[in-house]
């Protein structure tokens, strides 16, 4: 029992001393936060250290709390910080001064600011939006985007798709219309979107037009691996070897290297109806089979480890093995 009377005096008197450092000192939230658009769906936050803040001996750092559209909360050095965000529900942040000395962390009060929603009347926006990108044979990248009117949104309403890349943004001159002469698909065969990137964003932002109505514009973020329609595998080669089916391929139209895909083998005996899908990390398959049966051979890839899952590919042409 003395032993932890000893060890809790001995820590009261260390957070004792600490205390007067702390005192002493007062925490000011920055000044001059604004959010400004600097693009489609982008926000640049910038604030100014409070002037009347004490730095000597001080790490001034800034804790940044993102309330809407997605919450996310960090702290930086900067006086600045931008952020990617779908904009057409506004944007919400805070920002407030982290004080750190001696282990100690002293915090402001939080700075608010906001962007109001984009205008427009409700249910106009377009709904469903899905988008698709392939690798071409030239190693650029198609987009193609596909989206229903919103049901408040007039006959005579006109869609208008742009999509942002980094710093480059370009308006779709390709569409495809519904029967009410609406613009509802939209194709670019060519894009600024760099197939050796990793996980960047793509930016697709709708706005549109109609006599009856203003119409409220809708963006939406999207993984430009995630959303990659990933091609065939090529040079699918598949023969018997005694009782053994062996196949052979290469790695579908891409920049990332054969370690990155993932396929799946289907096989299907074509006299019992037994169907068999298996999944296979590398460029080769062997599996003992029944000679006698005739098979059909199909393959598929995605990606795997190197970047975010995209679609399947659509299945290899069909191959038959084995006796009639």
């Amino acid at each position: 029992m003395m032993r932890v009377l000893l060890i809790l005096l001995w820590t009261t008197n260390l957070v004792q001393r600490n205390i007067p450092q702390a005192a002493g000192v007062q925490v000011f939230p920055p000044v001059n936060f604004t959010l400004t658009v600097s693009a489609l769906a982008q926000v640049l936050l910038h604030w100014k250290p409070n002037p009347n803040q004490e730095q000597k001996n001080y790490t001034i750092r800034y804790d940044v709390k993102i309330l809407s559209p997605v919450p996310e909360e960090y702290d930086t050095r900067k006086t600045h910080s931008i952020q990617t965000a779908a904009l057409h529900n506004g944007f919400s942040a805070h920002v407030r001064t982290l004080l750190l000395h001696n282990n100690l962390q002293m915090r402001s009060d939080w700075v608010k600011e906001k962007l109001l929603p984009l205008p427009g009347a409700p249910e106009t926006s377009v709904t469903n939006l899905s988008c698709v990108t392939r690798i071409t044979i030239s190693s650029t990248v198609s987009l193609h985007c596909t989206w229903l009117p919103g049901r408040g949104a007039p006959e005579d309403t006109e869609y208008f798709l742009f999509y942002r890349y980094e710093t480059y943004t370009e308006e779709c001159q390709d569409y495809i219309k519904d029967k009410w002469n609406r613009n509802t698909e939209c194709r670019f065969s060519v894009t600024h979107i760099d197939p050796e990137e990793v996980d960047k964003l793509i930016v697709i932002h709708i706005n549109g037009s109609s006599k009856y109505a203003a119409i409220k514009p809708f963006q939406q973020l999207f993984n430009q691996n995630a959303i990659e329609k990933v091609n065939v595998p090529r040079n699918v080669t598949v023969f018997l070897e005694q009782n053994d089916l062996l196949a052979t391929w290469e790695k579908p139209i891409s920049p990332f290297p054969k370690e990155c895909f993932e396929y799946e083998f289907y096989l299907f005996n074509l006299k019992s109806g037994n169907k068999q899908i298996l999944k296979i990390s590398s460029n080769d398959f062997r599996l003992w089979i029944d000679v006698t049966n005739r098979y059909s051979v199909q393959i598929r890839a995605n990606h795997h480890i190197c970047c975010t899952r995209g679609f399947w590919s659509d299945w290899s042409e069909i191959i038959y093995v084995g006796k009639n």
